[in-house]
């Protein structure tokens, strides 16, 4: 038995959203990219890159890690490329794609041959959350002024968008992008292609899938422009695990059960977002509260119904944990970092990846 925290990926589970994402390209006509900030485990590219275009990235060890690891595009993006850096992105990069005019007028003599797009803000999003939302007041992300785009299109090829945040609503999809078209059509006809950035939940259950190959199709047709989708959940959602084992119990005007990780250092996205996380089979009149072992008061995975008292010993399995969770993973505490463990599609489980002290050490000074 694999000694607990780890991650456990499903291939099998994955491949659900794979070929989903096929019917989506054969479909639609759109390019599919890996979005490397939301899900980077590399040992699974070996089934995800027979059905994906390749990966986009946010910075320039995302980009070098799908260049070397991920076959088809790679696609660079950083909110801001620093001097020292740009040689060595433009050497892993097919595209390269600039967060603003200034950034473009920097660099554009230096990125001949290559690629060139130009992140756009179209001061509308989908996201619940001010932390996550791209069109924010004051947002740094992208340029916003159709006519401040127009006088440097002609150094560009193509334009990114990327305002869509956890959309499983084709309607609020569907009523953005003709914003975007109302805004900026003038701008669309003079490009080859058009990245709509990620955070489209067309992967999800009863998501309006052959309606949205529609509309990219005719998007696609209209301004005669190749189309990129981004995603990230929807490529891996619904795959993963966090597997745990319970290692104390107390009570404390509630049952508490303390286990063998950490939503600080294993989890910190549902920390950030205050949100719980998802116990595969909660049911049952006996409830516990699930904490963490980190020294951090408020690390609390939830409450949870389980049809007996919890034991030391008992293993617990936390669900949905692929995005924006290995990524962003961290030795808070000096807490045991969970291996990374794959389910193949035959069946087996194999340990792909296990941290120890060197790793941790590594990390430090």
């Amino acid at each position: 038995m694999i000694k607990t925290p780890y991650y456990l990926i499903d291939k099998q589970k994955l491949l659900v959203n794979m070929q989903k994402i096929a019917y989506l390209r054969e479909q639609s006509g759109a390019k599919v990219l890996l979005a490397l900030k939301c899900f980077a485990t590399w040992s699974l590219f070996d089934l995800m890159q027979q059905y994906m275009d390749g990966t986009t990235s946010s910075s320039l060890y995302e980009l070098k890690l799908g260049h070397q690891k991920f076959k088809g595009e790679a696609h660079a993006y950083s909110v801001a490329w620093a001097d020292d850096e740009i040689e060595e992105s433009l050497d892993n990069c097919d595209k390269i794609i600039f967060n603003s005019i200034n950034q473009l007028h920097r660099f554009t003599e230096r990125s001949e041959g290559k690629a060139i797009g130009l992140r756009v803000n179209p001061q509308i999003s989908s996201s619940s959350y001010l932390l996550s939302d791209s069109a924010r007041p004051f947002s740094r992300l992208g340029e916003w002024d159709p006519v401040k785009i127009e006088s440097v299109i002609e150094q560009v090829s193509g334009l990114m968008f990327h305002n869509n945040c956890e959309n499983s609503d084709f309607s609020l999809f569907d009523k953005m992008l003709s914003a975007i078209e109302k805004c900026f059509s003038k701008l669309l006809y003079q490009v080859q292609w058009v990245s709509l950035g990620g955070g489209i939940h067309f992967t999800g259950k009863d998501y309006a899938l052959d309606t949205f190959c529609a509309r990219l199709k005719a998007f696609s047709k209209k301004y005669s422009v190749q189309v990129y989708l981004e995603p990230g959940e929807a490529a891996i959602t619904n795959s993963a695990s966090l597997e745990v084992t319970v290692l104390d119990t107390l009570y404390n005007n509630k049952n508490l059960a303390v286990v063998d990780s950490s939503i600080e250092a294993h989890l910190p996205d549902l920390l950030i977002y205050r949100l719980n996380a998802v116990l595969a089979q909660s049911k049952g009149k006996y409830t516990y509260m699930v904490c963490g072992k980190s020294c951090l008061a408020g690390d609390i995975f939830g409450e949870y119904q389980f049809n007996c008292p919890l034991a030391i010993g008992d293993r617990l399995s936390f669900i949905d944990t692929a995005g924006y969770t290995i990524v962003k993973k961290n030795w808070f505490n000096g807490l045991k970092m969970p291996s990374i463990v794959v389910k193949q599609l035959d069946g087996t489980v194999e340990l792909v990846c296990e941290f120890s002290y060197d790793d941790y050490l590594s990390s430090l000074s």
